[in-house]
């Protein structure tokens, strides 16, 4: 399930991730990414994942297909979890996106913040 947060900054996206993530949730991301570049801004992203379980295969999907769009669309990550893998994930998001992905603990949820608040 996708919780997406208010917030601030126009150009960020910031929700609170757990479970398995649906089609739908990918949905709800969507015209929130359009609505930015429609600005003319890069999308900025903020994720906390609280008991994150990946995605189910509708959700995979939609992802991947919102991702081979908008791609170059996306401007900084900051990635929020409490797993190994997670971090892992979020270097090679890194390493196949021209973002700038930076994993952070849970105990690091505030320096994230300031790092994608840029403050």
């Amino acid at each position: 399930m996708i919780r997406i947060q208010n917030v601030e900054k126009n150009n960020l996206i910031s929700a609170t991730i757990s479970g398995k993530i649906s089609k739908e949730d990918i949905e709800k991301i969507h015209p929130l990414i359009h609505n930015i570049v429609k600005n003319g801004d890069k999308v900025d992203f903020f994720f906390e994942l609280v008991d994150f379980k990946g995605f189910d295969l509708k959700g995979f999907w939609e992802d991947l297909k919102v991702d081979a769009i908008h791609i170059s669309d996306y401007g900084k990550m900051a990635i929020v979890g409490e797993k190994e893998w997670q971090q892992w994930s979020a270097k090679a998001t890194d390493v196949f996106t021209n973002s700038e992905v930076k994993y952070f603990d849970l105990t690091e949820k505030d320096e994230a913040k300031r790092w994608i608040l840029n403050q």
